[in-house]
């Protein structure tokens, strides 16, 4: 029988978290970078399956895919990836990436095998060479990927989880089940049906899949459960089952998806969400559940840092800042022209409230041959082939699965309602794209990126004050004049 798992140290806990941006932004490199200076470096865990798939399609430049692979437990495994996917000599010209099976919630065994392998491709290349801590991002939103990409995290020795997007109650008990090796069996919200959303179960079985391999006892992560407000703080920390291990409170300005304002949603005139005091997060509140907690969205700087710990955080959270330097996982023509243009005072985000398939609002970086110029997105034909934003609906045909991005007459074909996909962006292949593995299409096109960065970029003139490149240690290294603490460097 598998031992009982211990609990990733955590005497003092990193007073940095560099965020989890996906598709793949923040990368292996990216986190390893933060977590050598002593902080908290995290991986996206966002369609690592995908990306895994690509890279070795692509050659597998330097070999890091193929080194971590073969440190996976069960090499039988790591071995049907590569037969399938690497290329030796990469694709040629013009060539389509091979696609890839999809998760569904009658399970999958090729489509698990691969994100469990994607996730611990990624925690093990960022963990490797030192012995600093590693953690992984995912969205609760992705429901049929949760339990494989932790499972894959779990297995490399990842010692934080970070959850966000909805409510991640079931994330506790279901890291501790995966350190166990244990049967899991996830509650799959579904939409439709004659009595409203009618939940699936879904079952992931960790022993079975490495075929009884167990390569022994693994470690608990500690779970930080992504928040906007403490009222679902102290929903999640009322009940020991639900209860994380500390809480991220990220607001509006933060980069990617954010929670919609509280109430009706009201748009200013450029057409963006407009935010209030009730959508401020109470420190004194978050204080008094108990459990450390960071803050998220406008952080950037020595000054918030300095504002947060004395409100009684234990740190903060910062992307953009991370997203933007030498070791990001964005396309380095990207990240030049996102800092040309904040250099020159022509960058504007929009936070898009159509954007995104979740409804959720999304920021959106205007730049040129991205999906934010609206001749790029209306060009792009409508295609739903990777489909990590997909929902599971019960209608007259049965389980389908829609997305509000997918082709109009499909997404209507399954029951829903025309309206509701317009303005929507594909931002699996959007952000595939960012990060320089875009799918191509026939007749020479190829999938546009579309970027994502946090509304405020007043870091900049500190870090790249005539945009020039900087690294993740400078970010670290800057905002730790904040902490009042020494780094690692």
């Amino acid at each position: 029988m598998p031992q009982t798992p211990t609990t990733a140290p955590a005497a003092q806990h990193p007073w940095l978290i560099q965020g989890g941006m996906g598709v793949g932004v923040s990368g292996w490199r990216l986190a390893r970078a933060v977590s050598g200076e002593g902080q908290l470096g995290v991986v996206s865990g966002t369609a690592l399956d995908v990306v895994l798939a690509r890279v070795l399609q692509t050659g597998d430049p330097g070999g890091h895919a193929r080194r971590a692979l073969a440190a996976f437990p069960l090499p039988e495994l790591a071995q049907s990836a590569l037969d399938l996917y690497f290329r030796e000599e990469g694709l040629a010209a013009g060539a389509a990436m091979r696609t890839t099976p999809r998760l569904r919630a009658t399970g999958g065994s090729q489509a698990e095998i691969l994100t469990v392998l994607g996730n611990f491709v990624e925690v093990w290349l960022a963990k490797e060479g030192h012995d600093g801590v590693i953690g992984i991002n995912y969205l609760e939103k992705i429901q049929l990927a949760t339990a494989p990409a932790m499972f894959g995290a779990i297995l490399a020795g990842v010692d934080y989880v970070l959850v966000g997007a909805g409510v991640p109650g079931h994330i506790p008990a279901l890291a501790s089940r995966l350190a166990r090796y244990e049967r899991c069996v996830s509650t799959i919200r579904v939409e439709g049906g004659p009595h409203g959303e009618e939940p699936l179960e879904h079952l992931f079985d960790p022993a079975a899949l490495l075929a009884g391999h167990l390569p022994g006892p693994l470690r608990r992560p500690h779970v930080l459960a992504i928040v906007s407000l403490p009222v679902l703080a102290a929903y999640l920390a009322r009940d020991e089952i639900t209860r994380p291990d500390g809480f991220v409170i990220e607001t509006s300005q933060a980069g990617g998806h954010s929670a919609p304002p509280r109430g009706p949603m009201k748009l200013d005139e450029d057409g963006e969400p407009v935010y209030g005091p009730r959508d401020s997060p109470d420190l004194a509140k978050m204080a008094a559940l108990g459990l450390p907690f960071w803050l998220a969205g406008g952080q950037a700087g020595p000054g918030a840092v300095a504002e947060a710990l004395a409100g009684g955080a234990a740190g903060v959270q910062i992307g953009s800042a991370f997203a933007l330097c030498e070791e990001s996982g964005m396309a380095r023509h990207l990240r030049e022209e996102l800092l040309e243009r904040a250099h020159g005072g022509t960058l504007s985000v929009r936070n898009d409230p159509e954007a995104s398939p979740t409804s959720f609002p999304f920021k959106v970086a205007d730049l040129p041959g991205t999906i934010s110029e609206p001749e790029v997105a209306e060009a792009r034909r409508r295609v739903c082939d990777l489909g990590f934003l997909r929902t599971p609906v019960r209608g007259p045909r049965g389980l389908v699965y829609r997305c509000a991005a997918e082709p109009v007459a499909a997404y209507v074909r399954k029951g829903g309602e025309a309206s509701d996909t317009k303005g929507r962006q594909c931002l699996c292949n959007g952000l595939l794209a960012t990060i320089g593995l875009a799918q191509r299409r026939p007749h020479g096109r190829v999938e546009p990126p579309l970027v994502t960065i946090g509304k405020d970029l007043s870091f900049l003139p500190e870090l790249a004050p005539n945009a020039e490149p900087y690294t993740a240690a400078d970010v670290v290294h800057w905002l730790a004049a904040g902490a009042d603490r020494p780094t690692a460097g």
